[in-house]
């Protein structure tokens, strides 16, 4: 390895102090945000609140200091269904109690992993990784699907919020605290050729224990109470989660609908399906497959998808390009390149493959503008973080964002061309848990 010289160290110094635009950015930045300072108005015009597509949803959802959003997300989709068979004007489900189990699930799921790599050294790096990671809120559409079909759902009002199913920082320390442990003694009993999942079950019970503690009992039946449009009281008693998700829910997840994604990278070719090892949170459900299309494909799918009326789930890197206040995913706000004088441009490919970005956050989108040639130029987003940001909880997304940033999305399978069917039907390619599109989002 080649050191830095103090002749080039002077060199860069000289020329910093020479140049006034140096000086000037200097200076704003000492007490300015550099998205403050870099933050123009070109490009407003692409981000207006107007939709020529635009399917109607209830309002804004809010995930407080949590990773559940592609939970609210998922289950913002579902309520729409609820809300149509009952003329409801407001509707939650609990999100909370799809996150105790999904939290339960992904638990075992850990577990077991540990059982099945216990003859590998701690420093493989696939150990390391799960070990690294352990368990958080965050998730991807098919893990929603696998709680759902295995647990159902249940209404807001049937388990509502916690402080820690709200505020799960703490919590999820305290779980991870107790998988690492277990995975040290599932290591042992391996090793010693005792019974180890006699040892997982000794800690799935403490897990469980702990779970109820921080986010209630889930209920096994309830009453379904509601007042709809018409100020008209109903009341549906003794439902079980899966006799309510079948009665006012009705969707097949798990067949009805496809996992798509834009990833323009060698390893994963278009119009194949791939699949991430060691993701996911219900052992023995089926693994995470997505299908792997071209963007204009998936920009189509989705314009098809809300043309229908119908919402479409979505996950995104909303890490860093991004105006919260305002609600304003847009490439256009910030030119970071113009004040600083630095190229900072990379292609979505060279993104992914030098992990600059992933998918990190799941929402919904509602609505679509398109242009005189039927082209997306925007995008209606609700999002679940409050309804304190943009318009009342949602955000509007700018063509180039959604470009760039956009990495999966979930369709309808009767929306997929023979084409599309086709590739669904391929062998999935295997990647490792690390990979790019194995992110949760949260």
């Amino acid at each position: 390895m080649k050191d830095i010289s103090l002749k080039t160290i002077e060199e860069f110094r000289a020329s910093t102090a020479a140049s006034p635009l140096d000086h000037a950015i200097s200076n704003a930045l000492s007490k300015h945000n550099v998205k403050d300072i870099s933050f123009t108005n070109r490009g407003l015009d692409e981000t207006q609140f107007q939709f020529s597509v635009n399917v109607p949803t209830m309002a804004a959802t809010n995930q407080m200091q949590s990773g559940r959003c592609w939970i609210f997300a998922g289950l913002n989709v579902l309520r729409e269904k609820v809300a149509a068979r009952c003329n409801l004007e407001k509707f939650e489900l609990s999100q909370n109690y799809t996150a105790f189990w999904d939290k339960f699930e992904k638990i075992n799921f850990f577990y077991e992993a540990m059982i099945e790599l216990a003859d590998r050294p701690l420093d493989d790096r696939l150990v390391t990784f799960l070990l690294d990671g352990g368990i958080g809120d965050g998730g991807q559409w098919n893990m929603l699907v696998n709680v759902v079909e295995k647990y159902g759902v249940v209404p807001k009002a049937a388990m509502q919020e916690t402080f820690q199913s709200s505020h799960t920082r703490d919590m999820n320390r305290l779980i991870n605290i107790l998988l690492r442990k277990g995975a040290l003694d599932l290591r042992k009993a391996v090793a010693a050729g005792e019974d180890a999942e006699a040892v997982k079950e000794g800690y799935l019970k403490d897990a469980y224990r702990l779970l109820t503690m921080c986010f209630g009992e889930p209920p096994r039946t309830f009453d379904f109470e509601y007042t709809d449009k018409d100020k008209v009281y109903h009341v549906d008693r003794g439902l079980t989660p899966h006799t309510f998700y079948d009665k006012y829910v009705g969707l097949d997840l798990r067949n009805d609908f496809v996992g798509i994604i834009n990833s323009p990278t060698e390893d994963k070719p278009f119009y194949r399906t791939c699949t991430i090892d060691y993701l996911g949170n219900v052992a023995g459900a089926p693994p995470v497959t997505y299908l792997n299309l071209p963007m204009e494909e998936m920009k189509s799918l989705i314009v098809r998808q809300l043309q229908s009326g119908e919402p479409v789930w979505f996950g995104s890197d909303v890490g860093f390009m991004g105006e919260r206040e305002m609600g304003l995913w847009s490439d256009c706000i910030y030119d970071f390149d113009g004040t600083l004088g630095i190229d900072f441009g990379m292609t979505k490919e060279g993104r992914l493959n030098f992990r600059d970005s992933a998918m990190n956050h799941a929402m919904v989108i509602t609505g679509v503008n398109l242009d005189a040639e039927g082209r997306p130029n925007r995008w209606k987003i609700q999002n679940s973080w409050s309804e304190d940001h943009g318009e009342k909880g949602y955000y509007v997304m700018n063509a180039g964002w959604f470009d760039k940033f956009t990495y999966q999305a979930v369709i309808a399978r009767k929306h997929l061309t023979e084409a599309q069917m086709a590739g669904l039907a391929s062998e999935p390619l295997h990647f490792m848990p690390w990979d790019p599109m194995g992110t949760l989002a949260d």
